[in-house]
């Protein structure tokens, strides 16, 4: 991970809402940061005040190595303040510095943790062989005498060691942690997209239900009125069933509209008590369309239609109920034909076939989507549709619909 990916300039990136890399590099520094900062200050500037003590302790060593080595050392320390901004050149800096100036040592440690933070392993390979190469230069050049070379090489080696493995400890737990907000990010996310995915599949469920349900009843009232608007001289009797059927036809797309909102209200209460036509209210659908003036002849070769799955059955009412109120509205006056065959391992077969019309009527306007939603529910059932026009000039549906054995 780069730094422009995830700089984490401050601890406190770490604890806030948004991930590293979402805002701007420059964040503003926080409590935590300030107490970071201070406490690695103090530690560096506690070594090297141990550090020139030490020499100061030592009787061959002037006055001025003593004051240009805590110069030199308060620079150090003071550099730290810029390490998140520039961590490689400062700790290639101190690396270079602390083999002849022994007060820069605990400015060093703190430079080469925040580097084994911020930086991919690589980098932090490379400086951290620097520092071990010039392990032993510092005691090489300016030895303490009351230890050991020997024992100053490795005290120092393992000290760098210690800061490096400690950096990339937190580095890789912080990677750790900005992992785990963007998986729990990321799922929030998909989680709302599956949301908004499953209510638009609703809405289209819905607007195929009311579009099949209430294309049927609205035909029906379209055809009894066209009648009684082109026969003002019918008989009272004819009349008065006509408007009989205008009426129930109105009641009925109104009860079929309140289900359907109660749907949308409430689906998990409402589902239930909700009737769902079924292969068996096949019947009931052919005999309300006879009233109307339809001829409508119903072959069904299942013979126990009740055994069918009830999605199939609902399939297939709806397929019929769209052929019925098609064939009523482009070939008034044809008889149609309805035909269901098929059984359990062989699927249900259902065609609806109409004549082309012989006599001239009034086309009541449709949309053409009743057939494109009748595609979509037979492809989702795991069937298949197709429909258009028979060689004599009338038109046929024909679907097909699995029941498994």
């Amino acid at each position: 991970m780069t730094r422009t990916e995830y700089p984490w300039l401050l601890p406190s990136a770490m604890a806030d809402p948004e991930l590293p890399g979402d805002r701007d590099a420059r964040f503003r520094r926080t409590v935590r940061d300030w107490v970071v900062d201070i406490t690695a200050f103090l530690c560096a500037a506690g070594l090297g005040m141990l550090t020139i003590s030490t020499i100061d302790a030592d009787h061959s060593t002037t006055d001025v190595y003593v004051f240009v080595d805590a110069l030199i050392g308060a620079a150090a320390c003071c550099a730290l303040w810029v390490r998140r901004r520039w961590p490689v050149g400062l700790a290639v800096v101190l690396t270079l510095v602390s083999p002849v100036e022994p007060a820069a040592a605990g400015a060093l440690l703190v430079a080469l943790f925040s580097v084994a933070v911020h930086r991919p392993f690589r980098p932090v390979a490379l400086i951290g062989a620097g520092a071990l190469a010039a392990a032993p230069v510092q005691p090489y050049l300016r030895p303490d005498p009351s230890t050991s070379f020997l024992a100053a090489t490795i005290v120092g080696a393992l000290l760098i060691l210690l800061v490096l493995s400690w950096g990339m400890v937190v580095r890789s737990r912080r990677q750790l942690v900005v992992t785990l907000r963007e998986r729990a990010r990321r799922a929030e996310t998909e989680a709302g997209l599956r949301a908004e995915q499953a209510q638009r599949l609703a809405r289209e469920d819905i607007a195929r239900e009311m579009h099949d349900v209430l294309a049927h009843r609205l035909t029906l009232l379209s055809v009894h009125a066209g009648a009684l608007e082109f026969r003002p001289d019918a008989p009272p009797a004819e009349v008065a069933r006509a408007a009989g059927v205008i009426r129930d036809s109105a009641h009925e797309a109104l009860q079929d509209l309140r289900e359907i909102i109660g749907v949308l209200r409430s689906p998990r209460d409402s589902e239930g008590d909700r009737p769902q036509p079924t292969l068996t209210t096949l019947d009931a659908l052919i005999a309300e369309s006879r009233p109307a003036g339809m001829k409508v002849a119903l072959v069904n070769h299942i013979a126990d239609p009740e055994a069918a799955p009830a999605a199939t059955g609902r399939t297939v009412y709806r397929i019929a109920q769209e052929g019925l109120t098609n064939a009523r509205k482009h070939a008034p006056g044809t008889e149609v034909t309805v035909t269901v065959s098929g059984g359990p391992g062989q699927g249900i077969t259902v065609e609806v076939r109409n004549p082309a019309p012989t006599e001239p009527f009034e086309r009541v306007p449709g949309s053409g989507q009743g057939l494109i939603g009748l595609t979509e529910r037979a492809t989702l059932a795991g069937g298949r549709l197709d429909h258009g026009p028979e060689p004599g000039g009338g038109f046929a549906v024909r679907a097909w619909l699995p029941w498994s054995s």
